[in-house]
């Protein structure tokens, strides 16, 4: 049975089958749900490394209470200053008149054009680059052993939905039309990110156009309605996401479209006959709801889902490999979940 076939814990960070897990999210979950996640304890050191990050995030300015170009620029000024990534070709793109960087590993006799991750950046719409998500999409196409279409869609507030919702769409077709076959790609994010993959589906499946092998969505806005339990319980947990911050992004995308509307917030769409899904998200987000009510909507509508929930986590923890051996082991997750729906596996 393959192992991303249903909800199961992670490896490394479980400790026993046994855990009570009601016990440890019981403020949060429905007891219905809770029977489905299983989580380890987070170590000491990966709770070091969160705090130091949290440190420099604050430093950064990047969330701090100011308009939003601002925190744009912070953001980016942040990113720039990490390590660029290692080992990878990167060639910029134009993906139907979306720019990109397609991003592969440096190996000998690697095969560019077979298999590709269209990776879609978080940032509460108004923020991020392909600067500041380089990392991420070379750990990805190193460790899936695939081309990485990493795109600089539209940005808030100058350009607002459906912008956003239209670029990552033409970058998904511009892989089709550039010779990959929608079984050889999987469509990942993080963020807002993972609420454009999903929502790359949903266009698809009102059109019925072709549906990619599989779905990554990394701590997605699901809800911006804000009725998740998780927004009052773990408010006080997660330094940089809650009611206020999804406010601002609401405001900012899509000002004049109710919140439960599906094309904004995916939780309340029709979610048959969605490809397979892996959702990661971190147990202090209050986010978490967001991930938890749509694993089990997509289970309920007969899909094939696995969620994750990492241990002391925090959101867009995955987007720093160069500081965090959770993000490592993250991305490593996504891309073996990656190669194991690819229908031409990368050779071992």
């Amino acid at each position: 049975m393959n192992k991303f076939r249903s909800f199961r814990c992670i490896p490394r960070f479980a400790m026993a089958m046994n855990i009570l897990v009601a016990a440890v999210f019981s403020p949060m979950l429905p007891a219905s749900e809770a029977h489905a996640l299983e989580v380890g304890q987070q170590t000491k050191a990966s709770g070091e490394q969160i705090e130091k990050l949290i440190k420099a995030l604050r430093d950064s300015g990047a969330m701090a209470d100011k308009d939003l170009l601002q925190r744009r620029a912070d953001f980016e000024n942040l990113m720039a200053a990490t390590p660029d990534p290692t080992r990878v070709q990167i060639r910029r793109v134009d993906a139907n008149g979306v720019a990109g960087d397609l991003i592969w590993p440096a190996r000998l006799h690697y095969g560019i054009g077979r298999r590709a991750i269209l990776y879609l950046h978080g940032g509460g719409f108004y923020s991020g680059s392909l600067r500041t998500h380089r990392n991420i999409a070379a750990s990805l196409a190193k460790g899936a052993s695939a081309d990485v279409l990493l795109i600089d869609y539209r940005l808030a507030p100058e350009h607002g939905f459906p912008s956003q919702i239209n670029d990552a769409v033409a970058a998904y077709r511009w892989l089709l039309s550039s010779g990959y076959k929608a079984g050889n790609i999987v469509i990942a994010g993080e963020s807002v990110g993972g609420t454009l993959a999903i929502e790359i589906i949903l266009n698809q499946l009102r059109l019925k156009g072709a549906l990619p092998a599989a779905v990554v969505a990394m701590s997605p806005v699901t809800d911006f309605a804000a009725t998740g339990a998780s927004l009052v319980a773990n408010a006080s947990r997660d330094p940089f996401m809650g009611k206020e911050e999804l406010t601002i992004i609401h405001n900012a995308y899509v000002a004049d479209r109710s919140p439960v509307d599906p094309e904004i917030s995916p939780l309340y769409a029709n979610l048959a006959g969605f490809p397979p899904l892996l959702i990661q998200v971190g147990s202090r987000e209050t986010l978490l709801d967001d991930s938890v009510r749509l694993a089990d909507k997509v289970r309920q509508a007969g899909g094939d889902v696995a969620l994750e929930i990492w241990p002391g986590m925090i959101h867009q923890w995955q987007i720093f490999p160069f500081w965090l051996e959770d993000a490592r082991k993250s991305n490593g997750r996504v891309a073996e979940f990656a190669i194991s729906h690819f229908v031409d596996k990368p050779a071992q």
